[in-house]
């Protein structure tokens, strides 16, 4: 009984060396991550990404605590060639982390698990954040054009993406009734 109880509580260890399982998240099995991500959306950054966290996929990795798989690429943005990491959870999306100059400049969340310091996440309704888009949003742009980006309130830094239905004219804003019923699409950070 007692090889028994040696072996199961040493099969986990000899697994993780096989190339199926050494993807897995173990960190993922702590209890205290159960319950939901512990990294936040605030004016300094993304959990403990902020605008002094190199470009670099070791400091990004260590900043959200090895949670995600980190992929790098490269793309152009006005006619300059940035690097960028995406953070992928599980297989799905979840971070973007743009750089300017070494260090950090951009992150937009896309894990519905993230939530601004405020309790504003993907999925929240235009309608429970802001009353009219007027002062508060602009067309999006980019990646975004077929969404309004609105800076949050009482924020520097903090800007939501959202997205819905609208058969308007290209380029133009939607109207107040119709944004109500738009959902938060991507939370975005900017240093």
């Amino acid at each position: 009984m007692k090889s028994l109880r040696t072996f199961i509580c040493m099969l986990p260890l000899a697994l993780t060396g096989c190339s199926t399982l050494a993807s897995v998240n173990w960190s993922a099995a702590y209890p205290w991550n159960w319950f939901g991500s512990s990294i936040e959306v605030s004016e300094n950054g993304v959990g403990k990404i902020t605008a002094s966290t190199p470009l670099d996929e070791q400091a990004i990795n260590d900043a959200l605590s090895g949670d995600y798989h980190l992929r790098s690429g490269m793309k152009t943005e006005n006619g300059s060639i940035v690097r960028y990491f995406e953070a992928l959870k599980d297989t799905q999306l979840a971070l973007v982390v743009n750089g300017e100059n070494g260090v950090v400049s951009r992150i937009d969340v896309l894990d519905s698990d993230i939530a601004t310091d405020k309790g504003v996440k993907i999925g929240t309704p235009f309608s429970a954040v802001f009353d009219k888009a007027f002062g508060n949003c602009v067309k999006g742009a980019g990646d975004d054009s077929t969404g309004v980006e609105c800076k949050a309130p009482g924020s520097q830094h903090i800007s939501y993406v959202f997205t819905g239905e609208w058969s308007g004219p290209e380029g133009l804003m939607p109207s107040d009734d119709t944004l109500k019923n738009w959902k938060l699409s991507k939370l975005v950070w900017r240093r």
